[in-house]
């Protein structure tokens, strides 16, 4: 049995497939930043899933990855509290997901309803053995480090059900190794775009942590509002207007003085955006002065990165040989 942990253990983490924006800070990174102070936790830099429908995009990793992780500095993560790596540093991943192939059959993954969605919603025509193999990747992601915990949105967690699976088949079968992780959810706050959809980065929809105040000046005066609402003097219905979801997330303060003056027709759409605008950039600006500085620290990301893939490694080495003693991979008597 590994030797027990002191603190439970987060794994968590986004593709490098451009920069992070408000809708990732109101779902998923304010609570990691709370996060890293009670758990234990590992921010994974999953490039192997950007290849999975970016394969001829991969000159852009480069920069992506350092992006990212000056969003993840400048939002709060503490890389002294928090380990932050690149998936594809880490050996033992691959080599752990070799092993949970033979555990999982081809129908076990066609039934995954994300994986269907997603070729659906990307428009793959042709699947890739990678791209339908991908939550037996995420599972040794998650195994490798052997965690206890998984915060994930509603869309992932059949991806999570499924390393539960694989966790307790390899327990059954060779020896307890793994803990079974739990899914760590709650109440995630959705922030819509800009246009009324699912906010994306692909869908150009979206404010960017590290956008200027000039830029998210532009985006907010294109931004839809209230399609009922023809003149400024019309009464509002706050429910169905983009920007009032944005008041609830960074505006909280006149989130009922705005409602009430536009449900009565005493405030027009230009002059809520301005408000808004107004509180985004409050919002963001020590944001933007955190990015500014470490962006000053010329080797700060190598730095990160370098010391997170090396502890991560040596974690994942530990349970990769775990993992080959109890199935009778280790060959000591021979080697």
């Amino acid at each position: 049995m590994p030797k027990a942990k002191i603190k439970k253990r987060i794994l968590t983490g986004d593709r490098p497939t451009g920069p992070l924006h408000l809708g990732h800070y109101v779902g998923s990174l304010e609570n990691r930043v709370k996060l890293q102070d009670k758990y234990e936790c590992f921010f994974i830099i999953s490039d192997y899933a950007y290849i999975t429908d970016r394969l001829v995009e991969t000159k852009k990793l480069n920069n992506n990855v350092k992006s990212l992780v000056l969003d993840y500095l400048s939002v709060g993560i503490d890389p002294k509290k928090s380990t932050i790596y690149v998936q594809s540093k880490i050996p033992q991943v691959a080599e752990l997901a070799l092993l949970f192939s033979m555990m999982v059959t081809l129908s076990r993954l066609k039934r995954n309803p994300t994986i269907k969605e997603e070729i659906k919603d990307r428009g793959i025509s042709k699947v890739s053995y990678g791209f339908m193999g991908w939550p037996i990747i995420q599972a040794a992601d998650i195994l490798c480090v052997r965690a206890d915990l998984v915060p994930v949105g509603e869309d992932q967690v059949p991806h999570i059900e499924q390393t539960r699976e694989i966790a307790r088949d390899f327990n059954r079968m060779f020896g307890r190794i793994f803990p079974i992780p739990e899914v760590l959810t709650g109440k995630v706050a959705r922030l819509p775009g800009l246009d009324g959809r699912k906010m994306s980065k692909s869908l150009g929809n979206a404010i960017n942590l590290s956008d200027s105040p000039k830029q998210i000046k532009e985006k907010i005066n294109r931004a839809i509002t209230d399609p009922k609402r023809i003149h400024s003097f019309d009464k509002g219905h706050p429910e169905i207007c983009n920007i009032f979801q944005y008041y609830k997330a960074f505006n909280r303060e006149e989130l009922s003085e705005i409602k009430e003056k536009c449900q009565k027709g005493k405030i027009g759409c230009v002059a809520c955006k301005e408000k808004m605008t107004k509180a985004i950039n409050e919002f963001l600006e020590p944001i933007r002065e955190r990015r500014n500085f470490y962006e000053k620290k010329k080797d700060i990301v190598k730095e990160i990165l370098n010391s997170g893939n090396k502890k991560t490694e040596k974690e994942t080495a530990k349970t990769l040989t775990l993992v080959k003693e109890k199935m009778h991979l280790d060959y000591k008597s021979l080697l």
